[in-house]
């Protein structure tokens, strides 16, 4: 016999939870802060429509009526700029009082020469939007304030009616009968003890209405504002290539200054010390003397060592710029990169296709810095590398036992700006690096990669 899910412990309890607290918030909303914040922003926006709206129409009417002046073409830009002042106190009224938070558009662009710095403010979105807003504010303001006191009105008047009502003038009825009181065609009076009541309770049911009026209508405005005070999708997507691509110059520039140092401290070093045993041996050799050929001999084996160390760190330094072994795949490369690791690596990689070189590139030296800070800041036993596909994205997983603790403001395992510069790696190509990483581990950081690069 199956137990009804209603009659199995700690089923209905929160339920009834549940509804208790909407009762009680139903209540106690006449007097709660949110609904006073509200209907204060409301008063607040009605203030403020009328220069919405005169500043809206100065902008357009202006701009027309001096078209043919560059210089007024000039002041109706900063005017359609000047808008975006208006927005700004909208959105802090929005945060204040409806503890809404608009992000703040994009700054302002300017542009290139006289005419293009025209163009550019009388082509300014932010203002144009502030502008929009102002002018639906004035209508929907008045509207919002009118329904929410109303409320209020009929709220409070009808909750208290049985007192001011006997203030009222005397009223005669159809019937010669005197009145104090509201009447409906003269003949229907609220001043027996049933109908005081009834008013009364109509009085409560508008006052607990009001609450729920005053929400609704406060968040109309909330979606007004983020449509039209906060940033738009291509404005965002602008700001965000704009960010990717200085991640991306910077990122470079930081690789070809590495690049240029080991160059120049160590392989450069390395072959000035061998030109110089070089020239020693062919010294010792011109000498003529058994004891110089003994040496020259010694200086050749320690300059054939020297060479052979000098060509593993200039076959470093190729593999850091673009490791060969990517030209035989992602797979290929990867399984490469684990071999020389350290800490004990398990691979697993399920990719149908390859991504794009440039996507593969980046992947590599991603899981090569993961690794890297594995074996020095993790205190792991081991690692997991897991490379997948789902839809059109390739998604790049390491998971290690180490003690946690990872967030991108640490620095990388070479000093350099580590998970961070990943994140920033990883986003000039529209990716994204998830880190999971408690307090005593273990760490798991996902990276998702596009497999072909936005063109």
């Amino acid at each position: 016999m199956s137990t009804p899910v209603a009659d199995l412990p700690g089923t209905t309890r929160p339920v009834v939870a549940q509804n208790i607290s909407r009762g009680v918030a139903l209540l106690l909303g006449p007097v709660a802060g949110r609904t006073w914040r509200e209907l204060g922003y409301l008063n607040v926006v009605l203030l403020l429509a009328p220069v919405g709206f005169a500043w809206g129409v100065l902008a357009v009417t202006f701009s027309v009526s001096v078209a043919i002046t560059a210089f007024g073409l000039y002041a109706a830009g900063w005017i359609v700029v000047g808008a975006r002042v208006l927005g700004g106190a909208y959105r802090g009224l929005a945060r204040t009082l409806l503890d809404t938070d608009v992000p703040t558009p994009p700054p302002h662009r300017r542009g290139r020469g006289f005419w293009g710095q025209i163009g550019a403010m009388l082509g300014d979105a932010a203002g144009w939007r502030a502008l929009a807003f102002g002018a639906v504010s004035l209508p929907l303001s008045i509207l919002s304030v009118t329904l929410s006191w109303l409320f209020l009105a009929l709220g409070l008047g009808g909750l208290t009616y049985w007192f001011w009502y006997r203030f009222l003038p005397w009223q005669q009825a159809l019937d010669g009968s005197w009145h104090r009181g509201a009447s409906i065609n003269n003949d229907y009076f609220v001043d027996t003890p049933g109908r005081l009541w009834a008013m009364v309770a109509l009085g409560v049911v508008f006052l607990l209405l009001w609450p729920q009026v005053t929400h609704g209508l406060a968040h109309g405005f909330r979606l007004l504002s983020r449509l039209l005070l906060g940033p738009t999708a291509a404005s965002l997507r602008v700001a965000h290539l704009e960010q990717t691509r200085s991640h991306a110059v910077q990122d470079a520039d930081a690789r070809l200054r590495r690049i240029e140092r080991d160059l120049h401290d160590g392989t450069q070093a390395r072959l000035v010390t061998l030109a110089m045993q070089v020239d020693d041996v062919r010294d010792r050799l011109a000498g003529g003397d058994e004891a110089d050929r003994a040496a020259a001999l010694l200086l050749l084996d320690e300059t054939h060592r020297e060479m052979k160390d000098t060509l593993v760190e200039l076959r470093e330094i190729a593999r850091g710029i673009h490791p060969p072994a990517l030209d035989n795949g992602l797979t290929l490369a990867l399984e490469t990169l684990v071999t020389r690791s350290a800490v004990p690596v398990t691979l697993d990689v399920d990719l149908p296709t390859e991504p794009a070189p440039e996507l593969a590139a980046i992947a590599y030296f991603g899981v090569a810095e993961l690794l890297t800070n594995v074996q020095r800041h993790a205190g792991a036993t081991g690692a997991y590398v897991r490379v997948d596909t789902l839809d059109d994205t390739v998604r790049v997983r390491v998971r290690d036992d180490g003690h946690g603790g990872a967030r991108p403001a640490l620095p990388g395992a070479s000093g350099g700006t580590g998970l961070q510069g990943l994140v920033e790696r990883v986003s000039t190509v529209d990716g994204t690096v998830e880190i999971d990483s408690p307090a005593g581990g273990p760490t798991v950081v996902t990276m998702s990669l596009p497999m072909r690069a936005a063109r």
